[in-house]
């Protein structure tokens, strides 16, 4: 089935589906990969599924998110990967030009683009010029890029397209950066225009205010605070204390229009954005770019806060349907991610799971008390990625030097054995306890606890493989959550979602584009 989101109650059948669908599996949404071995997870998984998928191809298997399925598999298990398919926003770049109006798409010159990634130049390229019809097509003279980060927007909209923009993020050595950063291509475009004799005005530098954005009053404020170079305190005392100066009739006649901008704005900023543009008549539009759904606040038992993050819609606070935090993780899971490994990349993003997973038994046994806590172990999987890595190019290297006679003959993919795989546990586990400042236990046997995880190893692949492919769903509930609740408004204000980006390129591509009609 091909659902729609054009109008509220298109929008809820397709949140009623996702719902209807989601629920049966609450014990995989659920699940915490790291207590694989511990709670023998995969038994909870069809078992037909897991039988096959334990022998089929480490780079097929990764395909499951994407919605890719192979001929020989279980009906159910393709029928389950088709319908989270259709279930998924589709992700296909679209077409802007023909969609939006006035978006005219322009290159960044390498002084605007130094500095940029290719995902970063990608996203900033794209969303600058959707930003900047949105600008022009509602009237609005100035832009709040929040959570600017670096500024890298900020700047574009600033010097290519000439917007008066106010770069708004809660670290103060990002103001910093981006403040050197313009001072430094505002001298690039003023050398430029001396040179060739323009009589134009070089366009003024972002404005920059630090300060982290904890209430949609404080966005508001922004409508009263004085936004002339020579006027703006560049701290953030003006903007704290903006409701009250909201109130002061000296400040009364000069509020000013704004666009709210967030390029992956975090959490609950991409909500608090889309309920300033509802409270506050001076915010003409948003384009809103989520991420990190991990931080969103969700009401729920504990916590009944309603100006929670999720869910936003009266529609879905109807359904009684809550995420959870498990839940909230795995909507950050990229299919396209995954679905570009290769298949040497994949094991090792396996293995990893496999050695976290038994690392928690470890702790299971000997520090209950810890695991309590669920303890983090940093971000030692994409270090340790990296040496496996260049062990295997590495392996690579030998195996080409010892085979200078055999042209046209593979060397067959190096595939680790059980005492190499013994070897990079302990480290795994060395590693990890060292990052927990915990003592290595006197009984501390991991040969044991590996022979015990091995034997399951298989699974764990299939199994995160069929778990992550519910991320773009849950992903996609969320969105609709949001695109719900401005939907609930009534006619004044006109909303879309589109994927804006790449999708390979930027995995969170889906922007929320709302404004007054």
């Amino acid at each position: 089935m091909k659902y729609s989101c054009k109008t509220r109650s298109e929008t809820l059948e397709w949140i009623t589906a996702i719902i209807d669908f989601l629920k049966p599996f609450s014990f995989l949404i659920n699940a915490h990969v790291v207590n694989f071995f511990k709670d023998k997870q995969w038994e909870a998984v069809d078992q037909e599924w897991m039988s096959c998928l334990k022998i089929e191809k480490p780079e097929n298997i990764l395909l499951i998110p994407s919605g890719a399925v192979q001929d020989h598999w279980p009906a159910s298990l393709k029928e389950f990967v088709h319908t989270l398919r259709s279930l998924s926003f589709p992700r296909e770049q679209a077409d802007l030009e023909a969609l939006l109006a006035g978006v005219d798409m322009a290159p960044l010159s390498t002084v605007l683009s130094q500095g940029m990634n290719l995902k970063k130049k990608h996203e900033v390229e794209v969303l600058s010029a959707v930003v900047s019809s949105v600008v022009n097509s509602v009237g609005a003279p100035t832009v709040v890029d929040v959570g600017s980060g670096q500024g890298y927007l900020a700047q574009v909209l600033s010097f290519q397209y000439k917007h008066s923009v106010v770069a708004i993020d809660s670290s103060s050595h990002h103001g910093k950066v981006t403040d050197a950063r313009a001072a430094r291509i505002r001298k690039h475009f003023a050398a430029q225009m001396r040179k060739s004799g323009s009589g134009n005005k070089c366009p003024d530098v972002p404005m920059t205010i630090t300060c982290r954005v904890l209430s949609t009053e404080m966005l508001k404020a922004l409508t009263h605070v004085p936004l002339e170079k020579d006027e703006l305190d560049l701290n953030a005392s003006a903007l704290n204390e903006g409701p009250r100066i909201s109130q002061s009739s000296s400040n009364a006649n000069r509020s000013c229009p704004l666009v709210l901008a967030g390029l992956h704005a975090c959490g609950d900023l991409s909500v608090t954005m889309l309920r300033t543009f509802m409270e506050c008549e001076e915010v003409k539009a948003v384009v809103s770019i989520g991420c990190c759904y991990n931080l969103l606040s969700e009401k729920n038992n504990e916590n009944s806060c309603s100006k929670c993050g999720f869910p936003m819609s009266a529609g879905l606070k109807s359904l009684g349907f809550s995420l959870g935090k498990n839940a909230r993780d795995l909507a950050c899971q990229s299919a396209e991610r995954w679905s570009s490994l290769g298949e040497d990349a994949g094991l090792q993003n396996f293995e990893l799971h496999s050695f976290r997973a038994a690392f928690q038994m470890v702790l299971s046994k000997h520090y209950p008390e810890v695991l309590a806590t669920s303890p983090s172990i940093g971000r030692q999987g994409k270090a340790f990625r990296r040496q496996q890595q260049r062990k295997s190019l590495e392996t690579s290297a030998t195996v080409d030097t010892t085979r200078k006679d055999t042209d046209g003959i593979k060397p067959m993919r190096q595939t680790s054995s059980k005492s190499d795989n013994l070897f990079s546990f302990e480290k795994f586990c060395l590693s990890a306890f060292s990052r927990l400042n915990l003592e290595h236990p006197h009984d501390l046997d991991l040969n044991a606890t590996w022979n015990e995880a091995d034997a399951f190893t298989e699974m764990i692949g299939p199994y995160w493989s069929i778990r992550a492919a519910l991320g773009p769903v849950l992903e996609t509930l969320i969105l609709l959550d949001r695109l719900m609740f401005l939907q609930e408004q009534g006619d004044s204000i006109k909303v879309v979602m589109l994927p804006i980006f790449d999708p390979a390129i930027s995995p969170r591509n889906i922007a929320i584009i709302v404004k007054r009609l």
